[in-house]
Order: structure tokens, then C-alpha cells, then sequence
């Protein structure tokens, strides 16, 4: 097997030594759940113990409100967003489903999707529609479209009766990049709210929600900001704040967003709290070599898995940490194949990845991140066609 011509990084020293994943599996799935470090587990777990030492005074107001508010500002400011207009979620489904719940729809609109859509997001869009009598329309884009071509494909699925579209920044099943700001630029003169879901942005690359220019953004920390699990920012533009219909009417629902949303009854802050602990250790890292690390690795392993299999390349953004690998044509076509074959890898070669039917067109995702090194992907390209082969 030929190796590919570019070199992949140098490990990062003690990086691996930050996370507690199971030495037994070569962790190569990062974007589906993430891996919180060592000190973000620690933060959270002292917080857990203050909480469950005192809980009325942990969980009282104002306290609360004021950590709570402390935190927002520091993780906001990380992806540029404004923080008086960015609200801490469980995550981006949830987000999208307050999102969603706030545009007002009736019978005959139109809410605008990608076929690169999460599959939750098209399933809250589908719940959206049973309920006002809209519809969803879907927008076929091509795996390597370019920019352009990424934008004439949304337009030209866009009609008068378009009332929200919601666009990935990054997609997950098909780890392509969007032009968001041309998109919610064009949008907008079609008179469509914008929503990007941006679930694996932060931490991954550089973003400015404040430059985007669109009416929502909802991103995970828990993924590549190495926050725990069920961290996520809702953002929302000065326009549409007061039109926000939080999941539920808590004790904060009179205050308005961001509060409203924040506030959802009991529940573990634990987690949040400790976000900036993670920012800090991606920061301590060195932000721009984590990021750069990530991209060149993720970079060496699809051309290496790609070399292996003989399946055409797939182009990527250079900036990216998560790629696909085409796979074997009639391999994975389907979504109970595509399972299969992800729990088949783990099982027999002792590696998580994710793979998914799109298109009947199977994909193979890897994601590098600091705890990952070049032998990873060399260990998958060795054995990876003779299982393909014996299935």
C-alpha cells in the first residue's frame, strides 16, 4: 500500500495523557459525542459536589443566574457571538426545536433543507410541518459542489412560499463546509429566516457568528470545544429575541431570551459551568496548533483510507478535523447496512468511526483530534478492505 505523499503531523506532547478513553479502541469518531479532558471532568465533578453539598443555595437565584451568565459571556465570545443574544442548550436539537417552534408557519410555507440535513434537524422540521400544515423541501446538494454550486442549488429550491431554511455550517454526515454567509445573504433577499447548524464549528474552526449575518446559530461545545456532554449555544439576532418560544415556560419566561431558554426547570448546570474549563485547555494547547494538528491528520487519514479502498476522493476544506472516505460501491447503501458495518469496525477492529448511507452512497467519517496519532489511520487502512472483503 502506497503511503500518501504528504507527511501527517507530529503527535502532541502528553495531549493523549488529557482524556480517559478506553486504551482497548482506537478512538477515531470524535464528532459524534465528543471526549471532555481531564480538567473539564474534574470542574464538572467539583460542581457536582458543591451542588449536591447545598443544593438550594447552589441552584438559588440570583447565584445561579449570575454563573450561569458569567458562563454564557466567556463561551459566547468564543465563537463571536454576541452574549446578551446567545442562550446555553442541551445541544443543537434542541436549539433547532426552539428555533423552529418560534417562526411563525401555516399551511402552504415552506421550511428549506439541505439532503446534507442531520437527521434530527429534518425530523423537527417534519414535526413543525404536522403541526402548521407546511412542508418541508429539500435541496440537492453535490458532495464536492463548490461554493457556487452550493448556492444555486438553495436558491433553486427556494420559492415565494420559503419562510425558514436551515443550513449546515458543517455537515455531519458528510463533513462538507458551507458558504453560510452567501447563503444567509441570498436568503435574506427572499425575505427567509436563516439558521445555521453549526454542531461541529466550534472548537473545530474559527467562526464569528457576529459577521454571519444570520437570524440563528446553534452550535455544540461538547463536540470539539471540549466541554461535557450537553453543552450547547443558541444564538439569536436582535430581530427575533422577543419572538422566542422557549421549550417550556419556566420561572425565567417572563425575563425573555436568553433566560428563557436557559431556565428549563431542574437540572444538572454542571456541565455548563465547566465549559470555559475545556476552552481553557484547548487554549493552553495553543488553539491554532490543536486546530492545525487536527485538519493535517484528518487530512493524512482520508488519503490513506481512500489509497487502501481504490474509491474515488472525496474534496474537503483543508481547515476541517472530519472527512468521509467513499467506500466500496453496494457497501453500507442503506442505514441499517451503514450501522452494521460501524458496529462490525468496532467489534473486529477494535475502532469507532461513523458510517452513513447517503445518497445510497456509503461513507465512511473520520475525525483526528489531539489524542489521535498517524498510526490510527495506518492501523484502519491496513485491515479495513479484508473485512470489507469478508463481509
Amino acid at each position: 500500500m502506497a503511503m500518501p505523499t504528504d507527511k501527517p503531523p507530529e503527535p502532541l506532547p502528553g495531549a493523549r495523557l488529557l482524556f480517559t478513553l478506553d486504551p482497548g479502541y482506537v478512538h477515531l469518531n470524535h464528532g459524534s459525542f465528543g471526549a471532555a479532558p481531564i480538567p473539564t471532568q474534574r470542574a464538572a465533578a467539583r460542581l457536582r459536589e458543591e451542588q449536591e453539598a447545598d443544593p438550594m443555595r447552589f441552584l438559588k437565584p440570583p447565584g445561579i443566574v449570575q454563573r450561569l451568565q458569567h458562563t454564557r459571556r466567556h463561551l459566547a465570545r468564543f465563537v463571536g457571538a454576541d452574549p446578551d443574544g446567545t442562550a446555553l442548550v442541551p445541544n443543537v436539537t434542541a436549539a433547532c426545536a426552539v428555533v423552529l417552534g418560534s417562526v411563525p408557519l401555516r399551511r402552504g410555507d415552506e421550511i428549506l433543507l439541505t439532503d446534507h440535513a442531520y437527521g434530527a434537524v429534518g425530523i423537527e422540521a417534519a414535526r413543525r410541518c404536522a403541526e402548521t400544515g407546511a412542508a418541508v423541501v429539500q435541496a440537492r446538494v453535490g458532495l464536492e459542489d463548490d461554493d457556487d454550486a452550493v448556492v444555486a442549488a438553495i436558491l433553486a429550491a427556494t420559492t415565494d412560499r420559503t419562510r425558514v431554511a436551515v443550513i449546515d455550517q458543517i455537515s455531519s454526515a458528510t463533513a462538507k463546509l458551507f458558504p453560510v454567509r452567501r447563503i444567509a445573504a441570498e436568503l435574506h433577499r427572499r425575505g427567509v429566516f436563516v439558521a445555521i447548524d453549526a454542531a461541529h464549528v466550534p472548537g473545530m474552526i474559527d467562526v464569528d457568528v457576529s459577521t454571519l449575518g444570520v437570524d440563528a446559530w446553534f452550535g455544540n461545545l461538547h463536540k470539539w470545544a471540549y466541554a461535557s456532554r450537553g453543552t450547547g449555544l443558541l444564538y439569536v439576532a436582535p430581530a427575533h429575541r422577543d419572538s422566542i418560544r422557549p421549550l417550556a415556560a419556566s420561572w425565567e419566561y417572563d425575563n425573555g431570551f436568553p433566560a428563557n431558554v436557559e431556565f428549563q426547570g431542574t437540572q444538572d448546570l454542571a456541565g455548563w459551568l465547566a465549559a470555559p474549563a475545556g476552552l481553557h485547555t484547548m487554549t493552553a494547547l495553543g488553539l491554532d496548533v490543536v486546530r492545525d494538528h487536527n485538519a493535517r491528520l484528518a487530512r493524512y487519514g482520508q488519503r490513506l483510507l481512500t489509497e487502501a479502498l481504490g474509491t474515488p476522493a472525496v474534496r474537503t476544506a483543508p481547515e476541517l478535523a472530519m472527512r468521509v472516505v467513499r467506500l466500496p460501491p453496494g457497501v453500507a447503501t442503506t442505514p441499517g447496512a451503514a450501522s452494521a458495518l460501524r458496529d462490525g469496525i468496532a467489534e473486529r477492529l477494535r475502532t469507532h468511526v461513523a458510517v452513513s448511507a447517503w445518497r445510497r452512497i456509503g461513507l465512511l467519517r473520520i475525525c483526528a483530534q489531539v489524542y489521535n496519532t498517524a498510526d490510527n489511520f495506518e492501523g484502519l487502512a491496513r485491515t479495513l478492505p479484508a473485512l470489507l472483503r469478508a463481509r
